[in-house]
């Protein structure tokens, strides 16, 4: 996300410095060459299918996760006990005359596969969904019936085994989460790029999107900036002790980005300490990714010289 940052200012920088005087249409057709606006289409046009390679990818993730949660439904819905949950609730046949005022949603094991399957996107979007119907199976048995009746006693247990399983699966369905958010950010900032790029098919429209060049860019930020998650505590942590094992030289630039959106921070001394709480979250996400990046190239050189002996 930072990349898109800096190539968003490059691109407008470079517009600016080729266009000092918008009024004299020289000046503009120049700059207009010098942009070379089909090399930047071609790297957007690129990038969008990046971005559609992405979407595909996590539509296959997706899948698998279906496919595991799939696994945890098999598993209760194979249970000895749950042959009252398979079908839905013969309301008219066992003579619940209240039922329907008593359960607002009914739910069985046979719909939710049923709307795994579907095809038509009336489906499940994603796991939590399913999730949700299968614990209001159980709930809706254990509303209607008393707590002695064997139905509840039943549902009350498989709920238990469910959840036990499901807490299995929640580490990968959190982790899907936070990516999907990510790169839909991504994505959205890129489709941005394109729109702004193919706006300016003339002169007139170039010279108009340079008059407002630095308000244009602060939005700009703001929005991708809006569109970054909040750092969690852990990340932060994490973040923190990652930073510790930069080399000095690295450190200095990791508190030149500091001091870059903090003109209170002071980056010289013996001794410099970074409350890392204090910081906003565009700083946090630019150290993260500096420092990700950072470790991964000493990690690459140092496996690299130790394979050369």
């Amino acid at each position: 996300i930072e990349q898109k940052i800096n190539e968003i200012e490059q691109f407008y920088s470079n517009s600016s410095s080729s266009s000092k005087n918008p009024d004299t249409p020289r000046s503009v057709v120049s700059s207009l060459r010098t942009l070379d606006r089909d090399k930047v289409l071609n790297n957007l046009k690129k990038r969008q299918q990046d971005a559609l390679n992405r979407e595909a990818a996590a539509a296959k993730r997706m899948r698998e996760l279906m496919r595991q949660f799939g696994v945890i439904l098999d598993k209760i819905s194979e249970h000895k006990w749950a042959a009252p949950f398979l079908q839905p609730v013969d309301v008219v046949g066992l003579g619940l005359h209240d039922y329907y005022q008593v359960i607002e949603k009914p739910m069985d094991f046979c719909t939710i596969k049923s709307k795994m399957e579907a095809k038509d996107g009336l489906g499940y979007k994603n796991v939590r969904e399913i999730c949700a119907d299968v614990r209001l199976i159980f709930k809706n048995a254990m509303k209607y019936n008393d707590e002695k009746n064997d139905v509840h006693v039943m549902a009350k247990s498989l709920l238990d085994k469910f959840e036990t399983r499901w807490l299995q699966l929640l580490p990968k369905v959190d982790e899907e989460e936070r990516r999907l958010k990510d790169e839909e950010a991504e994505m959205q900032l890129d489709q941005q790029l394109v729109q702004e790029v193919q706006h300016a098919k003339s002169t007139r429209d170039l010279c108009a999107e340079l008059e407002d060049v630095d308000g244009h860019l602060e939005k700009l930020k703001e929005t991708l900036i809006s569109k970054c998650r909040k750092m969690t505590t852990e990340e932060k942590k994490r973040l923190g002790s990652a930073i510790t094992k930069l080399s000095p030289e690295d450190i200095n630039k990791a508190l030149e980005i500091i001091a870059q959106s903090n003109q209170n921070f002071q980056a010289s001394g013996e001794t410099v300490e970074v409350n890392i709480d204090a910081q906003s979250e565009s700083t946090l996400w630019k150290l993260k990714f500096f420092v990700k990046e950072t470790l991964q190239q000493s990690q690459m050189k140092t496996t690299t010289e130790a394979a050369a002996t």
